[in-house]
C-alpha cells in the first residue's frame, strides 16, 4: 500500500516530550486528542508543512494509521524525520495515553 519510507513506533514508545502531529479532520481533534499535539489536518499538511519542525523527530497520528502513513511518507520523502504510530488515536487510547477535548465533552477518539 505504501512505500518502503513508512517506519512505525508503537504507542508507548512516543515520549511525552515528541512532536506530535495530529492529521485527522477538525471534528475528530475536538472530540479528543494528545494534550501536546499540533493539529494539521492532512488535506492541508501539503500547505502547512513549514509549520513541522525539520530538526527533531516527528511522531503522526490519525484515527488508526492510514492517513498517517501517508503524511509520514511524504514528509519523509521531503526530508523530515517522521515516523507513524502505530494503531493511531484507538491505540492512544487504549494505552491510557493522556487526551484532552476541545468541546468540553470527556475526551473520545472518533
Amino acid at each position: 500500500m505504501f512505500g518502503g519510507n513508512v517506519p512505525v513506533v508503537e504507542v508507548n514508545a512516543v515520549p511525552m516530550d515528541g512532536y506530535l502531529l495530529d492529521v485527522r479532520e477538525d471534528d475528530e481533534w475536538q472530540a479528543g486528542h494528545a494534550p501536546h499535539a499540533v493539529h494539521i489536518p492532512l488535506r492541508d499538511l501539503a500547505q502547512r508543512a513549514g509549520e513541522v519542525p525539520r530538526d527533531r523527530q516527528v511522531y503522526v497520528i490519525c484515527r488508526v494509521g492510514g492517513r498517517s502513513a501517508q503524511a509520514v511518507q511524504a514528509l519523509n520523502d521531503a526530508g523530515w524525520q517522521a515516523a507513524n504510530i502505530a494503531g493511531g488515536m484507538s491505540a492512544w487510547a487504549l494505552a491510557g495515553r493522556p487526551m484532552t477535548s476541545e468541546n468540553g465533552e470527556d475526551p473520545r477518539v472518533v
